[in-house]
């Protein structure tokens, strides 16, 4: 049978001095329009009003408060007037939640935000309860002009803390780094199923003094160096290339994620085969050296 003793913990609990400022954790038993009840084992519930749950202006009592869910609120009232202990959930987030934002910070933990508004230079969500910045140029691998940044309100992302200062309350995030990983990853796999040797037909992407790249398509582009252009030497790419143009390369060297590719390779096969073909047909006959021999062998 159960004694005094298994309750223990409980009595005491109940009957602890409660003061202003203490953090305490309960659980959700009720929830109306504008307050949400707490079970947080004393002799009186808590309360929590709704404007103290969350500094989100997109935040709903009704859909982000679930019963059984369990808070963490600061004491800002021992009576409420009808006995009931007064807490801000808000209060306790600006106490609790740094500590968790510098830990996602050291950690580098990816972690998904709702989008909740566009803002000049970039758009707003809450992470932990706070109020975090995502600069425009952190959203995407790309340039995001200004009036595209309402095309993100709304949608999920998933983000990286990379400024977590709780002296000046301020939170930045940043997809870019995961994104960039992603891309790194989809590249080294599409890369790992190209082999040297391969020939293939690319678009000039853009012309540096060293070579031009070229887009090979499906998210892989290599580089032609200057020397492996032509058989001629040439003083710029310049002067054989232009960006848009289609050309045939081969697949020369992999190297650190890297593709280098040749036009000049391709020149020599062409030339190699003219020799073969010139071969294989003297080899039918007699060998000749000079158009006058071809015309004596064919009766004129």
């Amino acid at each position: 049978m159960e004694s005094m003793e298994d309750f223990k913990d409980e009595i005491e609990r109940s009957f602890r001095k409660i003061k202003e400022g203490d953090i305490l954790t309960g659980t959700v038993v009720g929830i109306e329009d504008t307050y949400v009840l707490l079970d947080i084992g004393s002799y009186t519930q808590g309360i929590i009003k709704a404007e103290d749950l969350s500094e989100d202006p997109k935040f709903s009592i009704r859909t982000d408060v679930n019963v059984g869910d369990e808070i963490s609120a600061t004491v800002i009232a021992t009576d409420d007037g009808n006995g009931n202990i007064l807490l801000s959930k808000r209060e306790a987030t600006k106490v609790l939640s740094w500590d968790k934002l510098k830990a996602l910070k050291e950690s580098a933990k990816n972690v998904t935000v709702t989008i909740s508004e566009a803002v000049k230079g970039g758009v707003v969500t809450y992470l932990e309860g706070i109020r975090a910045f995502i600069p425009a140029s952190k959203l995407s691998l790309n340039y995001i002009e200004e009036d595209a940044l309402g095309d993100f309100v709304g949608k999920k992302l998933d983000v990286r803390v990379i400024t977590a200062d709780e002296k000046d309350q301020k939170l930045v995030l940043s997809a870019k780094e995961i994104l960039r990983e992603k891309a790194d990853e989809e590249r080294a796999q599409k890369i790992s199923n190209v082999e040297v040797g391969l020939v293939t037909e690319g678009v000039v992407e853009s012309i540096q003094d060293y070579g031009a790249f070229i887009n090979l398509g499906n998210g892989l582009t290599g580089l032609v160096h200057i020397s492996q252009i032509s058989n001629q030497r040439i003083a710029h790419p310049s002067a054989v290339l232009k960006v848009g143009e289609k050309v045939k390369v081969k697949v020369i060297a992999i190297k650190d994620g890297k593709l280098s590719l040749s036009m000049k390779a391709l020149q020599d096969i062409a030339a190699t085969e003219i020799t073969e073909e010139k071969i294989e047909f003297e080899s039918e006959g007699e060998a000749t050296t000079s158009l006058a021999a071809l015309l004596k062998k064919a009766g004129f």
